[in-house]
C-alpha cells in the first residue's frame, strides 16, 4: 500500500505533557513517527513542534484528509495552533525575477533535479530580459511592467496571474520591487525574498555599496518572509563570506552573487520540506 506521510508544525503555550499527548494521539490511529523535534522559547514560554509521520490511512486521501482535520482540533484543544502538509500534495512556486538572473537560473535548475518538493509553475516580471530563459526551462513567463504611476493596477494583473497559476508560494529571486502592503494582505500567502546583505545591516538599496563604504569585514544574504516593513520580514537563513580592504564593490557584488543564490536555494527548501515556523517577527527553522 502506498505511504502518505503527514508533517504537523505546532506552537501554543508551554504546558506539561504536549510531547506525549501529540505522540499518543498519532500512535492511537495507527500512525508511525519518522521525525520529532522541539523547541521551547524561554522567554515567551511557547513550544513549537515540528512531527511527520506516516498516516495508516495509506493513499486514501479522504481519510488523510480527515485525519489531518482531526489533528488540527486535537491540537486547538491543547491551546496550540497548528499547520499541517502531506506528502501527497506538491506545493505550486512561482518565481518573481527583474534583470538580474544568477537566483533564477539557480531555482530553475534545483527543480529540474528534482531537490524541491514543490512545482515551479511560472515566471512573472517587470522586465522582458529572462522570457528566453524560461521558455529554455519550459516555464511560462508573464510580463507585467511596474512604474510608480501604474504599481497599483500592476499589482491587480500580479495578483491575478498568481492565482490563475494556482501558487501557493511566491519567490522573489533579485526581484528589483517593493511589494505593497496591499499586494501581501490580498496575496495573504508566503513570499520569500532574498536580500544581498546579512540583515538587519545594510536593509534597502544597493547594500554592497553600503557595506564597502562602511569597510565591513563581513558580508551576507538573507532569505526571509516579506512583509510589509520593507527588509524587516522574518528570517529563514542567512549566511556570510569573509571580504577585505582588498576588494571593492565588483568583487563584493560577485562574491555576493554565490551567497544569494545558495541562502535563498536553502530558504526554499526549508520552507516546502514544512520545516521553518514563524511566528511574530521571527523562526523556529526545524533543520
Amino acid at each position: 500500500m502506498a505511504q502518505t506521510t503527514v508533517v504537523a508544525l505546532l506552537h501554543g503555550p508551554d504546558q506539561p505533557g504536549l510531547v506525549a499527548r501529540v505522540s499518543g494521539w498519532i500512535f492511537e490511529r495507527g500512525g508511525n513517527i519518522l521525525h520529532a523535534d522541539q523547541h521551547r522559547d524561554m522567554e515567551a514560554g511557547v513550544f513549537f513542534q515540528r512531527v511527520e509521520w506516516v498516516s495508516a490511512s495509506g493513499a486514501d486521501m479522504d481519510a488523510v484528509n480527515a485525519e489531518t482535520s482531526a489533528f488540527a482540533e486535537f491540537a486547538a484543544g491543547l491551546g496550540m495552533k497548528a499547520r499541517l502538509a502531506t506528502s501527497a500534495r506538491r506545493p505550486r512556486v512561482a518565481v518573481l525575477v527583474s534583470k538580474f538572473d544568477h537566483c533564477f537560473h539557480d531555482l530553475a535548475l534545483r527543480w529540474q533535479a528534482g531537490e524541491f518538493a514543490g512545482e515551479l509553475v511560472g515566471v512573472l516580471s517587470n522586465h522582458p530580459d529572462l522570457a528566453e530563459a524560461a521558455a529554455h526551462y519550459g516555464l511560462p513567463y508573464e510580463l507585467v511592467p511596474v512604474s510608480a504611476a501604474t504599481k497599483a493596477d500592476a499589482e491587480a494583473r500580479q495578483l491575478a496571474v498568481l492565482r490563475g497559476w494556482g501558487a501557493d508560494l511566491a519567490v522573489m529571486a533579485r526581484y528589483m520591487q517593493v511589494l505593497s502592503a496591499d499586494f501581501l494582505g490580498t496575496w495573504a500567502k508566503p513570499v520569500i525574498n532574498i536580500h544581498h546583505s546579512f540583515l538587519p545591516a545594510f536593509a534597502g538599496g544597493k547594500p554592497y555599496h553600503q557595506a564597502h563604504a562602511r569597510g565591513v569585514k563581513l558580508i551576507g544574504a538573507t532569505a526571509h518572509y516579506a512583509t510589509a516593513v520593507l527588509d524587516d520580514g522574518p528570517i529563514i537563513y542567512q549566511d556570510v563570506a569573509r571580504v577585505t580592504h582588498r576588494h571593492g564593490v565588483d568583487d563584493m557584488i560577485r562574491m555576493g552573487r554565490d551567497l544569494e543564490k545558495l541562502v535563498l536555494a536553502k530558504a526554499v527548501r526549508l520552507h516546502l520540506d514544512n520545516r521553518v515556523l514563524a511566528y511574530g517577527n521571527k523562526t523556529v527553522v526545524f533543520d
